[in-house]
This record gives C-alpha cells, structure tokens and sequence, in this order.
C-alpha cells in the first residue's frame, strides 16, 4: 500500500497570510461535507480573517483511500492524517476541530502535537467512561445507532470501516482518558438535546481537567447552525489573542 494519507476536500484562505490553520475532522458514517455549512458560516464572518480553512475526508469515506487491507483503528487514522497534515507543510499554529468520532481522532492528534496545536474545538464529544462502556444499556445504545445509520444509508452500515470504527475507536475505553488528560486548551461545544454524548459526564470531566470549557447550543448532535455561533465565537477569541 503506498503512503497512507487522507484526501483533502477543502484548503480555503480568509486572507493572504494566515495566522492559523483551522482543520476540521468530521465523524462516522459521515464524511467532510458535514462541515459545508460551517466553512460557509465561518467565511463570511468579517472578524474571522486571517484563516486557511481545511477539510479532510477520513480513511473510507468520501474520496479517501478505502481497502481491505486497512483496519480503520486510531493507527491507520492518526498515520493518515498527520502524513495529510505534514504535506500541507504548515508553518502556523493549528485550531483543530472534530466531530463525534472526529473528537476522538483530534484528541489523540493534539496529545501527540501539541506543540502544533493552538487550541481543540471539539463539536458533540462522546464522553463515555469505562464504565459507560461496559454498561449493557451501551450495547442497546450502540445497536440501535447502528440501525438509524442502516435505515439512512445501509451500504455505509455494512462496510469494515463503520463496523471497526464502531469497535476500534468509539469504544475504546481509553477515549475518556486522553480527554481527561489532554494538555492544550480544549472547548467542547455540544447541542442541549443531544442524547449521545453522555453529557451527565461533562461536570466530571471539567473538573479533572482545567485545559477544558464547554459551550452549550440548541439543538442535538450534528454540525448544525445551532452551534455555529459558538465556533465562530471561539475561533475569534483565538484571533483575538494576537
């Protein structure tokens, strides 16, 4: 297999020097378009100059590489992105943002790089514990997620990359640690009537770690206009600090 990387859907400039680079990770079953709305958001706001915009698709989705051969766990994630990182050959901080699966993934990326990384945006984090996952009610959970991504789309329900994901990542027992842990300045915004995210977890985690805040929006667990506000809001608070 030649070099693992992830295929690049958007590089937009808000000015002709830049002062960050804002890469956005999307989650499961989902590819880079989920971010459309926000990258139109986000341009058009006049206090949000000095950006380089860019989006990724992940390993199996949208026009990134798909193969047997791949295990789409954290390694072939994180491989994939820091070479598609590295080719970009950035030479200002980095604002990341993910979503759902995506936090995860940006979340290991920062603890890694965090000298690269300005600040961590991470959109409808799923804040499961150990504990959570060993909860048989995050079996029905989990299915029943399984079932409403089949009923939307049932191609992407069967493939090796949703179901390892599933396995490999979302379930992972060590995603709660790296978030209680993770060592850059960390915003996690997330939608009121969100049912997936475990927010009853979010006074815990706020606590042990001081690098994190939270924004609370209206609304549920996608990239929805409800929490554009809030990602513009924090994006202009980095530029501000300059």
């Amino acid at each position: 297999m030649s070099k693992l990387t992830l295929a690049k859907t958007n590089d937009i400039l808000t000015s002709e020097k830049p002062k960050y680079a804002v890469i956005m990770i999307h989650g499961i079953a989902s590819n880079s378009a989920s971010y459309d709305k926000a990258i139109d958001y986000l341009t058009k706001e006049k206090k949000l100059e000095d950006l380089r915009i860019i989006t990724f698709d992940l390993l199996g989705a949208g026009k990134s590489l798909t193969s047997d051969e791949l295990n789409y766990d954290y390694k072939d994630h994180l491989t994939a992105l820091e070479n598609a990182i590295s080719e970009l050959e950035l030479e200002i901080p980095i604002i990341l943002v993910g979503h759902s699966m995506g936090t995860f993934i940006a979340t290991r990326y920062a603890s890694k790089h965090k000298k690269d990384i300005k600040k961590l945006i991470l959109i409808s984090p799923p804040i499961y514990t150990k504990e959570d996952l060993e909860n048989p009610a995050m079996a029905v959970a989990i299915d029943a997620f399984s079932k409403a991504v089949s009923a939307r789309d049932p191609e992407i329900s069967k493939t090796k990359a949703f179901n390892n994901e599933i396995k490999y990542i979302v379930l992972n027992p060590d995603n709660y640690k790296y978030l209680a842990e993770v060592d850059v300045p960390t915003t996690l915004v997330y939608g009121e009537l969100d049912r997936i995210i475990a927010s009853f977890n979010l006074p815990k985690i706020l606590k042990i770690n001081k690098n994190l805040s939270a924004e609370k929006a209206a609304g549920g667990h996608g990239v929805t206009i409800d929490k554009l506000p809030k990602l513009r809001k924090i994006i202009a608070g980095v530029l501000a600090e300059e």
